[in-house]
């Protein structure tokens, strides 16, 4: 794919032979004098096919020149080196002048050549070819010597920048639907903190205030269920913090199953509550769908009238998370909880009309989030495509 007027054939250089490659360094920790200055300071945290405008460390003048820190110019690229995760061959822009880690090669393009946004979608895309040229060994990390061997596929400058002027209109898009669904996530918490804190208050139909909350023991409200009686055609459900409890296969992971493996598995209706005995990590995940989960879970059954999605909203909250463990018992990978902790925590019991009501507001505002990281979604799509189809 090519923009109208542009006919020449691409050109192929390594980095080493247009742009200036280097890395930084880490003044002392240990020396105040070198640190809280005036200099921003990048780590390889802040890389994440981006603009970097702002760091979170800043170092001295004394601190520069003390230490293997280097100053980078404004629209320099920055490449993480090292990291098992997922940190290694990502790459920034720096959209200020800044210093850097050791961990960051620095490319500073030869602007006769190579245009500096150009270059930075290209290797971009490029992320997991650049990741499989790491040293092979106890530390797979990427090195100044490998950097400089990359080849790249170019075109005239003016086809560069053409290129690179139109997929950064759409990372400033990309930019712009975080930071909305960022705003709406602030919004949302906040609103959950008043309403459970009842800040916020509702009314009912008539206009009239809802009666005091009642506060009852886990255990009234819930069971421990443990039936076992399933067979294979029920799906095998994952907990995840974001989804809840959703089936295996809808996160890109499948296990092989047997009626011999999963005979100790128990039921979970639609509208459980899932708690993980051995590595609680905060919050008690709700399903959606009918399955069978791990004996390694508590699954929670209402036993009198709720709204679920009432509780699947509280279950959520700070406070009753910090109020669930704080007696949790500690064990090597984790915190275990218990049925009985459980118990022995209260529950807010309003009205199920109020319940309704809380549990309409939250959820409009959290579907309005869910419809913004669909349009993310759609724009990552596109930039993804652009990027294989513009390129050679």
């Amino acid at each position: 794919m090519r923009f109208p007027g542009f006919k020449d054939k691409w050109k192929e250089k390594a980095i080493e032979n247009m742009a200036e490659i280097s890395s930084g360094g880490t003044p002392s920790r240990t020396n105040a004098s070198y640190w809280n200055g005036n200099i921003p300071w990048v780590s390889t945290s802040l890389i994440d096919f981006n603009i970097i405008h702002y760091t979170d460390e800043r170092i001295t003048e004394e601190g520069l020149k003390k230490s293997s820190a280097k100053l980078f110019p404004k629209g320099s690229l920055l490449m993480a080196m090292y990291g098992q995760g997922k940190t290694r061959g990502k790459v920034a822009v720096l959209g200020i002048e800044a210093s850097t880690n050791q961990a960051c090669a620095s490319i500073i393009p030869n602007s006769n050549y190579i245009d500096s946004l150009f270059l930075f979608q290209n290797l971009s895309k490029r992320y997991e070819e650049i990741r499989e040229l790491s040293n092979q060994g106890g530390q797979q990390n990427l090195s100044g010597t490998i950097i400089k061997g990359i080849r790249v596929k170019f075109p005239t400058l003016p086809e560069q920048k053409k290129i690179a002027a139109f997929l950064t209109l759409i990372d400033e898009r990309i930019e712009t639907q975080n930071k909305i669904i960022e705003k709406l996530e602030s919004l949302s918490k906040a609103f959950k903190v008043n309403v459970f804190n009842r800040r916020l208050q509702f009314k009912d139909d008539d206009g009239n205030d809802f009666a005091d909350w009642n506060w009852k023991l886990g255990n009234t409200l819930f069971e421990n269920v443990s039936d076992k009686n399933h067979n294979s055609d029920l799906p095998i459900l994952a907990i995840t913090q974001e989804h809840g409890a959703i089936p295996r296969h809808m996160i890109d992971y499948n296990i092989s199953v047997s009626d011999k493996s999963i005979e100790s598995y128990k039921v979970v209706q639609k509208g459980d509550f899932i708690i993980s005995l051995r590595s609680f990590q905060g919050g008690i995940e709700f399903s959606n769908y009918e399955g069978i989960c791990s004996p390694a879970y508590i699954v929670l059954r209402p036993i009198r009238e709720v709204n679920p999605n009432f509780f699947r909203l509280y279950f959520k909250t700070t406070g009753y998370i910090k109020r669930l463990t704080r007696n949790l018992e500690g064990i090597r990978d984790g915190k275990m909880i218990s049925f009985k902790y459980f118990s022995e925590v209260t529950l807010p019991t309003p009205s199920i009309e109020e319940q309704t009501k809380i549990t309409n507001f939250l959820s409009f505002i959290e579907r309005k989030i869910e419809t913004e990281r669909n349009v993310l979604a759609r724009y990552e799509n596109q930039k993804y495509y652009l990027l294989q189809t513009m390129f050679i």
